[in-house]
């Protein structure tokens, strides 16, 4: 990943909005709509995510524009940490 990192660069001021899994005892209702959390840039929706506890953070995504090809338009809990690992080198 280190040569796509090097050529890349993240819109994080892109839309984005952070989505939350209805759950049941902490597992995803996969018969159920995810609600919006927060609406804003990409950088606002990591923050928020990150402010979540870990154990809960599974049920959140984020969606955005995709922007190839670090960023898809789904962006899952683990995604979302890689980013917000590696924003300050894209």
């Amino acid at each position: 990943m280190g040569d796509v990192v090097g050529e890349s660069k993240v819109n994080f001021g892109a839309l984005a909005v952070l989505n939350k899994w209805p759950s049941l005892a902490n597992q995803r209702q996969p018969d159920r709509e995810p609600y919006q959390v927060v609406e804003g840039t990409l950088d606002d929706c990591i923050s928020a995510f990150m402010d979540k506890p870990v154990a809960t953070r599974h049920l959140y995504e984020i969606r955005t524009m995709a922007q190839p090809p670090l960023v898809t338009e789904v962006l899952s809990a683990e995604h979302v940490i890689e980013l917000w690992r590696l924003r300050e080198f894209l």
